[in-house]
């Protein structure tokens, strides 16, 4: 079979919707349709608020499926110091931040094709987790990220709450 008889393999979004997590590896979840029709792309649930440990998982599971991932935004007053760039796999990742508290992630991959992830707070119990990620991650959902949050028990804690969090899956 010559190269130009062999299937083309297009990795837009995983196939897969459920797969084993080792431990330290990114929690997320993707939609599973090629066409992108919903608001969002699908979820991520880091376990703390320090990008320096969870973004590497992140950008490292996403390549897998999406490839090279070049660009993040995120929202300056969910993390903790934020850098403007990361070197995650041997490639150069750029760090946007704003004011936004939109509890998304925007992830681009290429020059301009844009993901749009849910971020869970550290804090959601593993039930509030995974009702969020489902519904972020439905086929043509319409439901804005801040509405998935609150709609799950998963909004944001309150920083003047001294409530610790547990950790994901405790």
């Amino acid at each position: 079979m010559s190269d130009s008889d062999s299937p083309r393999v297009t990795r837009l979004l995983p196939d897969a919707v459920h797969q084993a997590i080792r431990p330290g590896t990114a929690v997320v979840r993707l939609e599973t349709t090629h066409d992108r029709q919903g608001v969002l792309d699908g979820a991520w649930w880091p376990r703390s608020r320090d990008i320096a440990a969870e973004l590497p998982g992140l950008i490292t599971a996403l390549t897998e499926y999406l490839g090279p991932i070049t660009r993040v935004g995120l929202d300056a007053g969910a993390w903790e110091e934020l850098p403007t760039r990361m070197t995650i796999d041997d490639r150069v990742v750029h760090i946007d931040s704003s004011a936004v508290g939109d509890d998304t992630v925007l992830v681009t991959r290429g020059g301009q094709d844009l993901f749009s992830l849910l971020v869970v707070p550290p804090h959601a119990t593993p039930d509030a987790a995974r009702a969020a990620m489902a519904e972020a991650a439905r086929a043509g959902g319409v439901a804005q990220a801040e509405q998935i949050l609150i709609d799950t028990g998963t909004e944001r804690a309150n920083p003047d709450s001294t409530e610790v969090p547990s950790a994901p899956g405790e």
